[in-house]
């Protein structure tokens, strides 16, 4: 995909599982990374190796994706660095699951903050210099979740329906300007994550799955790849499921 060399990326959630493989799907085709994370030094570290095993420019940045401030921020250090934003690749999620009758109202808020506000406020922030640009590509990873819902992730599903919504609305605002912006809904895809789910769940998620396996962080990070180079360039307000025909 040489469309995608010297490109400049912002992906969230970069430090681990299906942010991580972005990071190094994208580098490999030649795009700067700006890797964002709650953890400074272990995204320090992811930047530094994918640095020196691809050859491509990284930013390493620490910011709390609940907070707009911390952001905007974060953004202007792109800026500065890069000149650039061309994809940004919203990531970064939490789960806190419950039934409803247990969930507490700060696992409701800590989940639609982190998934959801934190979309929200990185595609504003990037809007503008994309603008300006005439061109840009918007990435929200959603979930399956948010299309067909999960018992006891209540927060999770609303979070992810909510990209999928914010992902449909801002095709049709950022069209006109070249914007493209467009949702991945995974399905099981293995993860520090999904391990936390009971055994006995897993096995039920499979028989539902017609292809008859999990699926992996590189699929993600594969169509992340398709949709942000010019193969992708009439495609704006989708949202692709990879999930192995889950949800159908």
């Amino acid at each position: 995909m040489k469309t995608l060399k010297n490109k400049v990326a912002i992906v969230t959630g970069a430090s681990r599982g299906i942010g991580l493989a972005i990071a190094e799907n994208l580098a490999q085709y030649g795009v700067k990374l700006a890797l964002i994370s709650t953890n400074l030094d272990t995204i320090t570290k992811v930047a530094k190796d994918i640095s020196e095993k691809y050859g491509v420019e990284t930013l390493a940045l620490q910011i709390d994706v609940k907070s707009a401030d911390e952001i905007n921020a974060g953004v202007k250090k792109v800026l500065d660095s890069f000149s650039q934003i061309d994809i940004m690749v919203n990531n970064a999620g939490i789960t806190r699951d419950n039934l409803i009758i247990r969930m507490k109202e700060d696992d409701w808020s800590q989940v639609i903050d982190t998934n959801l506000k934190g979309a929200f406020s990185f595609c504003k922030a990037v809007t503008r210099p994309m603008m300006k640009k005439r061109t840009g590509v918007i990435i929200n990873i959603s979930s399956v979740v948010g299309i067909m819902g999960n018992a006891g992730q209540s927060n999770y599903a609303a979070a992810k329906a909510g990209m999928i919504g914010l992902t449909k609305s801002l095709a049709k605002e950022l069209g006109a300007r070249n914007i493209r912006v467009n949702a991945i809904a995974p399905g099981f895809i293995v993860s520090k994550m999904t391990e936390e789910i009971p055994e006995k769940s897993k096995d039920e998620m499979l028989s539902r799955i017609p292809l008859g396996n999990f699926g992996e962080a590189k699929n993600i990070a594969d169509c992340v790849s398709f949709l942000s180079s010019s193969m992708g360039n009439y495609i704006t307000g989708s949202v692709i499921q990879v999930d192995g025909g889950l949800n159908m």
